[in-house]
Protein backbone atom coordinates (compact mmCIF):
# COMPACT_ATOMS: atom_id res chain seq x y z
CA UNK A 1 0.00 0.00 0.00
CA UNK A 2 3.32 2.31 0.60
CA UNK A 3 4.69 1.70 -2.37
CA UNK A 4 0.97 2.35 -4.30
CA UNK A 5 0.54 5.32 -2.80
CA UNK A 6 4.14 6.69 -3.31
CA UNK A 7 3.42 5.84 -7.34
CA UNK A 8 0.20 7.78 -6.93
CA UNK A 9 1.54 11.07 -5.39
CA UNK A 10 4.63 10.55 -8.11
CA UNK A 11 1.97 10.53 -11.24
CA UNK A 12 -0.24 13.49 -10.03
CA UNK A 13 3.02 15.55 -9.29
CA UNK A 14 3.84 14.34 -12.96
CA UNK A 15 0.85 15.65 -14.24
CA UNK A 16 0.43 18.44 -12.50
CA UNK A 17 4.09 19.34 -14.03
CA UNK A 18 2.72 18.46 -17.34
CA UNK A 19 -0.27 20.62 -17.12
CA UNK A 20 1.45 23.83 -15.60
CA UNK A 21 4.24 23.32 -18.37
CA UNK A 22 1.18 23.23 -21.17
CA UNK A 23 -0.34 25.83 -19.58
CA UNK A 24 3.09 28.27 -20.18
CA UNK A 25 3.56 26.91 -23.54
CA UNK A 26 -0.24 28.12 -24.31
CA UNK A 27 0.64 31.62 -22.97
CA UNK A 28 3.41 31.94 -25.00
CA UNK A 29 2.11 31.33 -27.67
CA UNK A 30 1.85 27.90 -28.96
CA UNK A 31 -1.95 27.75 -29.00
CA UNK A 32 -1.51 28.71 -32.64
CA UNK A 33 0.71 25.26 -32.58
CA UNK A 34 -1.60 23.34 -31.12
CA UNK A 35 -4.74 24.53 -33.56
CA UNK A 36 -2.62 24.57 -36.34
CA UNK A 37 -4.34 24.39 -39.91
CA UNK A 38 -3.11 21.61 -43.02
CA UNK A 39 -0.75 23.33 -45.10
CA UNK A 40 -1.67 25.47 -47.04
CA UNK A 41 -1.55 29.08 -48.37
CA UNK A 42 0.25 30.70 -45.36
CA UNK A 43 -1.19 33.63 -43.79
CA UNK A 44 0.92 37.01 -44.45
CA UNK A 45 2.77 37.54 -41.31
CA UNK A 46 1.37 40.69 -39.40
CA UNK A 47 4.14 42.91 -37.32
CA UNK A 48 3.14 43.58 -33.81
CA UNK A 49 2.52 46.63 -32.30
CA UNK A 50 5.59 48.04 -30.08
CA UNK A 51 5.00 50.04 -27.21
CA UNK A 52 8.29 52.22 -26.87
CA UNK A 53 8.54 52.69 -22.88
CA UNK A 54 10.58 55.54 -21.46
CA UNK A 55 11.77 56.79 -18.33
CA UNK A 56 10.86 59.89 -16.79
CA UNK A 57 11.78 62.92 -18.37
CA UNK A 58 15.23 63.66 -17.48
CA UNK A 59 15.53 67.49 -18.29
CA UNK A 60 13.08 68.75 -15.50
CA UNK A 61 14.54 70.62 -12.97
CA UNK A 62 15.19 68.36 -9.19
CA UNK A 63 12.78 68.88 -6.81
CA UNK A 64 13.73 71.31 -4.40
CA UNK A 65 16.18 72.84 -6.82
CA UNK A 66 16.88 76.82 -6.43
CA UNK A 67 17.14 79.05 -9.12
CA UNK A 68 21.12 80.68 -8.33
CA UNK A 69 20.80 84.46 -7.07
CA UNK A 70 20.77 87.19 -9.82
CA UNK A 71 23.24 89.19 -8.00
CA UNK A 72 25.54 86.18 -7.26
CA UNK A 73 25.82 85.25 -10.91
CA UNK A 74 25.49 88.73 -11.81
CA UNK A 75 28.88 89.79 -10.64
CA UNK A 76 30.52 86.97 -11.88
CA UNK A 77 29.32 87.11 -15.39
CA UNK A 78 29.73 90.87 -15.35
CA UNK A 79 33.74 90.60 -14.92
CA UNK A 80 33.66 87.87 -17.24
CA UNK A 81 32.15 89.63 -19.94
CA UNK A 82 34.64 92.36 -19.77
CA UNK A 83 37.77 90.19 -21.21
CA UNK A 84 39.03 92.36 -23.64
CA UNK A 85 39.41 88.92 -26.43
CA UNK A 86 35.40 89.20 -26.54
CA UNK A 87 35.47 92.76 -28.56
CA UNK A 88 33.30 95.68 -28.12
CA UNK A 89 29.79 94.01 -29.26
CA UNK A 90 29.22 91.09 -26.69
CA UNK A 91 25.49 90.21 -25.78
CA UNK A 92 24.27 87.72 -22.58
CA UNK A 93 21.54 86.33 -20.80
CA UNK A 94 20.70 83.14 -18.72
CA UNK A 95 17.39 81.94 -18.28
CA UNK A 96 16.26 79.89 -15.16
CA UNK A 97 14.35 77.12 -17.77
CA UNK A 98 12.09 75.85 -14.34
CA UNK A 99 10.71 79.58 -13.58
CA UNK A 100 11.22 81.09 -17.09
CA UNK A 101 12.37 83.86 -15.27
CA UNK A 102 16.31 86.07 -16.53
CA UNK A 103 18.89 85.88 -14.09
CA UNK A 104 21.45 87.19 -16.23
CA UNK A 105 20.98 89.44 -18.86
CA UNK A 106 23.45 92.06 -20.88
CA UNK A 107 22.50 93.14 -24.52
CA UNK A 108 20.19 90.23 -24.64
CA UNK A 109 17.54 91.60 -26.92
CA UNK A 110 20.35 93.16 -29.12
CA UNK A 111 21.13 91.12 -32.72
CA UNK A 112 24.21 89.38 -32.70
CA UNK A 113 25.89 86.96 -35.83
CA UNK A 114 25.20 84.00 -34.26
CA UNK A 115 27.27 81.85 -36.83
CA UNK A 116 26.54 78.19 -36.27
CA UNK A 117 24.38 78.60 -32.77
CA UNK A 118 21.81 78.88 -36.12
CA UNK A 119 21.45 75.43 -36.38
CA UNK A 120 19.70 75.59 -32.63
CA UNK A 121 16.92 78.02 -34.88
CA UNK A 122 16.84 75.16 -37.95
CA UNK A 123 16.71 72.58 -35.43
CA UNK A 124 13.75 74.01 -33.38
CA UNK A 125 11.76 74.73 -37.08
CA UNK A 126 13.35 70.84 -38.53
CA UNK A 127 11.60 69.02 -35.54
CA UNK A 128 8.33 71.20 -35.19
CA UNK A 129 7.82 71.36 -39.21
CA UNK A 130 8.75 67.96 -40.53
CA UNK A 131 8.53 66.29 -37.16
CA UNK A 132 11.20 63.85 -35.61
CA UNK A 133 10.37 60.21 -37.01
CA UNK A 134 10.45 61.59 -40.63
CA UNK A 135 12.84 60.06 -42.99
CA UNK A 136 13.87 61.30 -46.68
CA UNK A 137 13.38 59.33 -49.59
CA UNK A 138 15.85 59.01 -52.57
CA UNK A 139 14.21 57.24 -55.82
CA UNK A 140 14.36 55.93 -58.84
CA UNK A 141 11.70 56.34 -61.17
CA UNK A 142 10.81 54.75 -64.57
CA UNK A 143 8.83 56.95 -66.98
CA UNK A 144 8.70 53.89 -69.77
CA UNK A 145 10.47 50.89 -70.49
CA UNK A 146 14.56 51.58 -69.85
CA UNK A 147 13.80 54.88 -69.08
CA UNK A 148 14.34 55.72 -65.37
CA UNK A 149 15.61 58.83 -63.56
CA UNK A 150 17.18 59.22 -60.30
CA UNK A 151 15.19 61.70 -57.86
CA UNK A 152 16.96 63.46 -55.01
CA UNK A 153 14.68 63.94 -52.03
CA UNK A 154 17.09 66.27 -50.23
CA UNK A 155 18.61 63.47 -48.17
CA UNK A 156 21.73 65.01 -46.85
CA UNK A 157 23.92 61.87 -46.12
CA UNK A 158 23.16 59.55 -48.92
CA UNK A 159 26.50 57.90 -49.23
CA UNK A 160 28.62 56.86 -52.45
CA UNK A 161 30.55 53.98 -53.32
CA UNK A 162 33.59 55.49 -52.34
CA UNK A 163 32.37 56.11 -48.39
CA UNK A 164 34.15 53.21 -46.08
CA UNK A 165 32.22 50.99 -43.97
CA UNK A 166 29.33 52.58 -42.18
CA UNK A 167 29.75 52.91 -38.44
CA UNK A 168 28.82 56.42 -37.95
CA UNK A 169 25.64 57.82 -36.48
CA UNK A 170 23.39 58.17 -37.78
CA UNK A 171 23.80 55.15 -40.21
CA UNK A 172 22.91 57.08 -43.49
CA UNK A 173 21.05 55.60 -46.82
CA UNK A 174 23.24 54.05 -49.68
CA UNK A 175 23.64 54.57 -53.57
CA UNK A 176 25.03 51.17 -53.75
CA UNK A 177 21.81 49.60 -52.00
CA UNK A 178 19.63 51.58 -54.18
CA UNK A 179 21.41 50.58 -57.41
CA UNK A 180 21.42 47.13 -56.71
CA UNK A 181 17.46 47.44 -56.12
CA UNK A 182 17.11 49.10 -59.35
CA UNK A 183 19.30 46.61 -60.66
CA UNK A 184 16.88 43.63 -59.13
CA UNK A 185 13.71 45.59 -60.00
CA UNK A 186 14.86 45.92 -63.70
CA UNK A 187 16.00 42.38 -64.42
CA UNK A 188 12.68 41.34 -62.82
CA UNK A 189 10.72 43.42 -65.77
CA UNK A 190 12.99 41.85 -68.31
CA UNK A 191 14.82 45.16 -68.77
CA UNK A 192 18.74 45.15 -69.47
CA UNK A 193 19.71 48.58 -70.69
CA UNK A 194 18.61 52.04 -70.02
CA UNK A 195 18.53 55.71 -70.16
CA UNK A 196 19.54 57.56 -67.00
CA UNK A 197 18.70 61.06 -66.42
CA UNK A 198 18.37 62.63 -62.89
CA UNK A 199 15.83 65.34 -61.09
CA UNK A 200 17.26 67.73 -58.41
CA UNK A 201 14.53 70.18 -58.70
CA UNK A 202 13.15 69.38 -55.37
CA UNK A 203 15.60 72.22 -54.28
CA UNK A 204 15.84 75.89 -56.74
CA UNK A 205 16.88 79.28 -56.95
CA UNK A 206 21.02 80.01 -56.11
CA UNK A 207 22.85 77.17 -54.56
CA UNK A 208 24.45 79.27 -52.16
CA UNK A 209 23.00 81.78 -49.54
CA UNK A 210 22.97 85.52 -49.08
CA UNK A 211 25.39 86.72 -46.99
CA UNK A 212 28.06 83.46 -47.97
CA UNK A 213 31.61 84.29 -48.67
CA UNK A 214 32.72 82.94 -52.37
CA UNK A 215 35.71 81.04 -50.53
CA UNK A 216 32.77 78.95 -48.63
CA UNK A 217 32.53 76.07 -51.07
CA UNK A 218 35.99 76.32 -52.87
CA UNK A 219 37.54 75.69 -49.00
CA UNK A 220 34.80 73.08 -48.62
CA UNK A 221 33.13 74.48 -45.82
CA UNK A 222 29.68 73.74 -47.59
CA UNK A 223 28.71 72.38 -50.61
CA UNK A 224 26.54 73.81 -53.16
CA UNK A 225 23.11 73.51 -51.45
CA UNK A 226 21.13 70.90 -53.86
CA UNK A 227 18.40 68.02 -52.98
CA UNK A 228 20.66 65.48 -54.69
CA UNK A 229 23.91 64.68 -54.11
CA UNK A 230 26.25 61.85 -52.30
CA UNK A 231 29.02 62.03 -49.32
CA UNK A 232 27.64 66.00 -48.70
CA UNK A 233 29.01 66.40 -52.60
CA UNK A 234 32.82 65.58 -51.49
CA UNK A 235 34.93 64.48 -54.07
CA UNK A 236 36.30 62.26 -51.74
CA UNK A 237 33.69 61.29 -48.37
CA UNK A 238 37.09 61.81 -46.53
CA UNK A 239 38.42 64.97 -47.82
CA UNK A 240 37.09 68.56 -48.11
CA UNK A 241 36.82 69.26 -51.90
CA UNK A 242 33.86 69.57 -53.08
CA UNK A 243 31.91 68.68 -56.61
CA UNK A 244 31.25 72.23 -58.43
CA UNK A 245 27.87 70.08 -59.26
CA UNK A 246 26.66 67.83 -56.83
CA UNK A 247 23.72 66.39 -58.57
CA UNK A 248 25.35 64.92 -62.03
CA UNK A 249 28.30 63.37 -59.91
CA UNK A 250 25.68 61.67 -57.72
CA UNK A 251 24.03 60.07 -61.36
CA UNK A 252 27.13 59.41 -62.80
CA UNK A 253 28.10 57.27 -59.95
CA UNK A 254 24.76 55.41 -59.65
CA UNK A 255 25.09 54.79 -63.25
CA UNK A 256 28.59 53.06 -62.94
CA UNK A 257 27.17 51.23 -59.94
CA UNK A 258 23.72 49.99 -62.31
CA UNK A 259 27.07 48.58 -64.51
CA UNK A 260 28.60 47.20 -61.93
CA UNK A 261 25.16 45.19 -61.12
CA UNK A 262 24.98 44.08 -65.22
CA UNK A 263 22.66 47.37 -66.57
CA UNK A 264 23.75 48.55 -69.47
CA UNK A 265 23.92 52.86 -69.08
CA UNK A 266 23.54 54.85 -71.82
CA UNK A 267 26.74 57.52 -72.42
CA UNK A 268 24.48 60.43 -71.84
CA UNK A 269 22.85 61.57 -68.63
CA UNK A 270 20.66 64.07 -68.61
CA UNK A 271 19.21 66.53 -66.22
CA UNK A 272 15.09 65.94 -66.65
CA UNK A 273 11.87 66.32 -64.21
CA UNK A 274 9.83 63.37 -63.45
CA UNK A 275 7.21 62.71 -65.07
CA UNK A 276 3.88 62.73 -63.35
CA UNK A 277 2.99 59.10 -64.65
CA UNK A 278 6.96 57.71 -63.67
CA UNK A 279 6.37 54.33 -61.60
CA UNK A 280 8.75 54.26 -59.08
CA UNK A 281 10.71 50.93 -58.89
CA UNK A 282 13.36 51.22 -55.84
CA UNK A 283 14.03 53.72 -52.86
CA UNK A 284 16.39 54.37 -49.69
CA UNK A 285 15.24 56.53 -46.95
CA UNK A 286 17.66 58.73 -44.74
CA UNK A 287 17.67 58.12 -40.44
CA UNK A 288 15.00 60.38 -39.10
CA UNK A 289 14.76 64.07 -38.91
CA UNK A 290 15.48 63.38 -35.08
CA UNK A 291 19.13 61.40 -35.76
CA UNK A 292 19.81 64.45 -38.42
CA UNK A 293 19.56 66.63 -35.94
CA UNK A 294 21.54 65.23 -33.59
CA UNK A 295 24.27 64.77 -36.09
CA UNK A 296 23.83 68.66 -37.50
CA UNK A 297 24.28 69.85 -34.09
CA UNK A 298 26.93 67.70 -32.57
CA UNK A 299 28.94 67.86 -35.32
CA UNK A 300 27.85 71.53 -36.58
CA UNK A 301 27.46 69.72 -40.18
CA UNK A 302 26.58 72.76 -42.56
CA UNK A 303 25.01 70.72 -45.47
CA UNK A 304 22.77 69.11 -43.07
CA UNK A 305 21.87 72.35 -41.61
CA UNK A 306 20.64 73.90 -45.28
CA UNK A 307 19.16 70.41 -46.47
CA UNK A 308 16.67 70.41 -43.49
CA UNK A 309 16.25 74.52 -43.60
CA UNK A 310 15.17 73.65 -47.15
CA UNK A 311 12.75 70.77 -46.09
CA UNK A 312 11.18 72.53 -43.74
CA UNK A 313 10.28 75.74 -46.61
CA UNK A 314 8.55 72.73 -48.67
CA UNK A 315 6.98 71.51 -45.68
CA UNK A 316 5.92 74.61 -44.73
CA UNK A 317 4.88 75.64 -48.76
CA UNK A 318 7.02 78.03 -49.71
CA UNK A 319 9.37 77.50 -52.14
CA UNK A 320 12.65 75.58 -51.68
CA UNK A 321 14.92 78.31 -51.94
CA UNK A 322 16.68 80.30 -49.42
CA UNK A 323 14.29 82.98 -49.39
CA UNK A 324 11.92 80.18 -49.15
CA UNK A 325 13.94 78.75 -45.99
CA UNK A 326 14.09 82.45 -44.78
CA UNK A 327 10.14 82.70 -44.70
CA UNK A 328 9.45 79.25 -43.41
CA UNK A 329 12.05 79.15 -40.53
CA UNK A 330 10.42 82.69 -38.93
CA UNK A 331 6.75 81.62 -39.73
CA UNK A 332 7.03 78.30 -37.89
CA UNK A 333 8.97 79.70 -34.80
CA UNK A 334 6.12 82.47 -34.92
CA UNK A 335 3.98 79.28 -34.25
CA UNK A 336 5.93 78.45 -31.51
CA UNK A 337 5.89 81.94 -29.89
CA UNK A 338 9.75 82.28 -29.98
CA UNK A 339 9.99 83.97 -33.37
CA UNK A 340 11.28 87.30 -32.15
CA UNK A 341 14.78 88.14 -32.12
CA UNK A 342 15.51 85.77 -34.67
CA UNK A 343 16.39 87.10 -38.82
CA UNK A 344 18.01 84.26 -40.89
CA UNK A 345 19.04 83.59 -44.39
CA UNK A 346 20.17 80.31 -44.24
CA UNK A 347 20.26 76.90 -42.34
CA UNK A 348 24.07 76.44 -41.33
CA UNK A 349 24.66 79.85 -39.87
CA UNK A 350 27.59 80.55 -42.51
CA UNK A 351 25.55 83.67 -44.09
CA UNK A 352 26.78 86.71 -42.14
CA UNK A 353 24.00 88.46 -42.70
CA UNK A 354 21.85 86.88 -40.03
CA UNK A 355 20.81 88.16 -36.99
CA UNK A 356 19.35 86.26 -33.27
CA UNK A 357 19.60 87.85 -30.01
CA UNK A 358 21.00 85.90 -26.61
CA UNK A 359 17.49 85.99 -25.00
CA UNK A 360 16.05 84.57 -28.70
CA UNK A 361 18.58 81.66 -28.70
CA UNK A 362 17.94 81.03 -25.12
CA UNK A 363 14.46 80.73 -25.63
CA UNK A 364 14.93 78.11 -28.27
CA UNK A 365 17.14 76.19 -25.35
CA UNK A 366 14.63 76.30 -22.42
CA UNK A 367 11.69 75.58 -24.99
CA UNK A 368 13.20 72.07 -26.08
CA UNK A 369 14.56 71.14 -22.75
CA UNK A 370 11.06 71.59 -21.37
CA UNK A 371 9.50 68.34 -20.54
CA UNK A 372 6.47 69.83 -22.33
CA UNK A 373 8.02 69.30 -25.49
CA UNK A 374 9.22 66.01 -26.19
CA UNK A 375 9.41 66.96 -30.04
CA UNK A 376 11.64 69.01 -29.37
CA UNK A 377 14.41 66.94 -27.17
CA UNK A 378 16.77 65.29 -29.87
CA UNK A 379 17.97 69.40 -29.99
CA UNK A 380 19.19 68.79 -26.39
CA UNK A 381 20.71 65.45 -26.84
CA UNK A 382 22.48 66.77 -30.07
CA UNK A 383 24.15 69.73 -28.28
CA UNK A 384 27.93 68.67 -27.72
CA UNK A 385 28.81 67.56 -24.13
CA UNK A 386 31.56 69.75 -22.90
CA UNK A 387 34.90 68.06 -22.88
CA UNK A 388 33.56 64.98 -24.53
CA UNK A 389 31.37 65.21 -27.63
CA UNK A 390 31.66 67.07 -30.95
CA UNK A 391 32.88 70.75 -31.32
CA UNK A 392 33.25 70.89 -27.13
CA UNK A 393 34.95 67.46 -26.98
CA UNK A 394 38.48 69.18 -27.02
CA UNK A 395 37.04 72.46 -24.66
CA UNK A 396 36.98 72.27 -20.72
CA UNK A 397 40.50 70.77 -19.68
CA UNK A 398 41.53 74.19 -18.35
CA UNK A 399 42.08 74.26 -14.63
CA UNK A 400 39.49 77.49 -14.70
CA UNK A 401 36.82 75.18 -16.79
CA UNK A 402 37.29 71.68 -15.95
CA UNK A 403 34.75 71.64 -13.81
CA UNK A 404 32.05 71.85 -16.04
CA UNK A 405 32.90 69.28 -18.05
CA UNK A 406 30.31 66.71 -18.84
CA UNK A 407 27.88 69.36 -17.13
CA UNK A 408 27.57 71.78 -20.06
CA UNK A 409 25.83 70.88 -23.22
CA UNK A 410 25.87 73.45 -25.75
CA UNK A 411 26.47 74.88 -29.55
CA UNK A 412 29.52 76.50 -30.74
CA UNK A 413 29.43 79.19 -33.46
CA UNK A 414 32.51 80.29 -35.35
CA UNK A 415 32.86 82.75 -37.98
CA UNK A 416 36.27 85.27 -38.61
CA UNK A 417 35.53 87.96 -35.95
CA UNK A 418 32.69 85.85 -34.38
CA UNK A 419 32.40 83.60 -31.64
CA UNK A 420 28.94 82.41 -29.86
CA UNK A 421 28.20 79.57 -27.46
CA UNK A 422 24.42 79.15 -26.44
CA UNK A 423 23.27 75.90 -24.16
CA UNK A 424 22.23 74.32 -21.11
CA UNK A 425 23.69 73.51 -18.04
CA UNK A 426 23.17 72.25 -14.03
CA UNK A 427 23.95 74.89 -11.45
CA UNK A 428 25.91 73.46 -8.48
CA UNK A 429 22.04 73.31 -6.58
CA UNK A 430 20.71 71.16 -9.36
CA UNK A 431 18.83 73.98 -11.11
CA UNK A 432 18.74 73.62 -14.99
CA UNK A 433 19.48 76.86 -16.91
CA UNK A 434 20.05 78.38 -20.27
CA UNK A 435 22.08 80.78 -21.58
CA UNK A 436 23.56 82.29 -24.51
CA UNK A 437 26.78 84.19 -24.74
CA UNK A 438 27.46 86.24 -28.13
CA UNK A 439 30.52 88.35 -29.83
CA UNK A 440 30.41 89.85 -32.68
CA UNK A 441 33.20 91.86 -32.84
CA UNK A 442 36.00 89.51 -31.70
CA UNK A 443 39.69 90.66 -32.00
CA UNK A 444 41.24 87.39 -30.22
CA UNK A 445 39.34 84.21 -31.56
CA UNK A 446 41.37 82.27 -29.06
CA UNK A 447 41.14 84.17 -26.29
CA UNK A 448 37.21 84.64 -26.91
CA UNK A 449 36.86 81.14 -27.14
CA UNK A 450 38.89 80.52 -23.71
CA UNK A 451 36.21 83.57 -22.36
CA UNK A 452 33.02 81.89 -23.73
CA UNK A 453 33.97 78.81 -22.02
CA UNK A 454 34.87 80.03 -18.63
CA UNK A 455 31.48 81.78 -18.67
CA UNK A 456 29.49 78.39 -19.19
CA UNK A 457 31.49 77.18 -16.24
CA UNK A 458 30.46 80.15 -14.13
CA UNK A 459 27.08 78.98 -14.97
CA UNK A 460 27.41 75.76 -14.11
CA UNK A 461 29.25 76.48 -11.12
CA UNK A 462 26.66 78.67 -9.09
CA UNK A 463 25.22 78.64 -6.28
CA UNK A 464 22.10 80.11 -4.86
CA UNK A 465 23.71 82.06 -2.29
Amino acid sequence: MRRERLVAVATLALLQAFVCAMGAFVLAGGLDGLTAKPPGKAAPPTRAPVAIVTAGPVLAPPPGGSPPGKGTLAARLAHALGDSALGDNVGAVVLDIAGGTTLFGSKADTGVTPASTTKVVTAVAALTSLGPDTRVATRVVQSKAGAITLVGGGDPLLTGPKAGKDSDYPRSASLVALASRTARALKAAGVASVSLSYDDSLFSGPRTAPGWKPGYVPEGSVAPVTALMIDEGRQDPRGSARHPDPPRSAAEAFGSLLARYGVKVGKSIRRAKTAATATEIARVESPPVYALVEHMLTLSDNDVAEALAHLVALKEGKPGTFTGVSQAVQGTLKRLGVGDGVTVYDGSGLSTRNRITPTALARLIALSASPANPRLHALISGLPIAGFTGTLGHRYGKQDTKAAAGVVRAKTGTLNGVNTLTGLARTADGRLVAFAFMADNVPDPDGAVAALDRMAALVSGCGCS
